[in-house]
């Protein structure tokens, strides 16, 4: 058994503790606009580079505790809940200050998440058509873009995510942004991210964020992320 240091053994423990304070069972979600939606793939679709347990967890229970949270927020606030999700993050600055922090962190983890869900499930390899060229054009080819990813989402310090935006014209560029906000906030549109809050990688990878954002690249599903890409160009993409 490898030898883990005091301090990851304490993060191990945090992490754990963590998700044993969400329910066993997936959260109760209050009533609301929201609900959580099943993956579109069996938990062990991401196998043996993201564990079942992970994707139970994350899905069951970090994700559905966003959506109960968001819905207890928008209850106190009903104006909000008529906004497209996209629109209302888009507008937090006129959501009043008793729940603007409540719905900025849980109606970004939920976009988030629902986006993550999307892009996985699949066997890696490359983007093709459209996608291929402008990441080319854009971002320096396939190669490159996936060690400018992986760098920005090593260097995003603590928890956060490592996006790729989308233009209505078509143009990427890669951002990171901390805890749960999104692109989304500005106005933008999110091609695809992953996420580097330890939750998502700790069970398997520990402290390793490095090799997680490795992996990763090898459950992608790249014709959902051709059509998020067309989605955008067309106008269509929300979140």
């Amino acid at each position: 058994m490898p030898n883990l240091s005091r301090r990851n053994l304490l993060i191990g423990a945090t992490v754990l503790s963590a998700s044993a304070a969400i329910p066993r069972a997936r959260a109760q979600v209050p009533s609301g606009p929201y609900k959580l939606e099943p993956l579109p793939y069996a938990y062990s679709k991401n196998e043996p580079w993201i564990d079942t347990q992970t994707m139970e967890l994350h899905h069951d229970r970090h994700h559905a505790a966003y959506i109960a949270n968001l819905n207890a927020a928008l209850n106190q606030y009903g104006e909000a809940a008529k906004l497209p999700l996209q629109d209302l993050l888009a507008s937090l600055a006129q959501v009043p200050d008793t729940v603007r922090m409540a719905i900025r962190n849980n109606g970004g983890g939920h976009a988030n998440h629902t986006m993550f869900w999307q892009l996985m499930g699949g066997s890696g390899g490359a983007p093709t058509g459209e996608l291929k060229s402008a990441i080319e054009r854009d971002l320096g080819g396939f190669e490159k873009f996936q060690t400018d990813f992986d760098a920005a989402g090593l260097s995003q310090f603590g928890s956060g995510w490592v996006f790729v935006t989308v233009s209505p014209e078509g143009h990427l560029a890669i951002v990171t942004k901390p805890n749960q906000d999104t692109p989304l906030m500005q106005g933008q549109r999110v091609l695809m991210g992953n996420d580097v809050w330890e939750h998502a990688y700790y069970l398997k990878y520990q402290n390793r964020r490095a090799d997680y954002l490795k992996a990763w690249w090898n459950v992608l599903d790249w014709d959902k992320i051709n059509q998020r890409y067309a989605a955008a160009k067309a106008g269509t993409l929300t979140i």
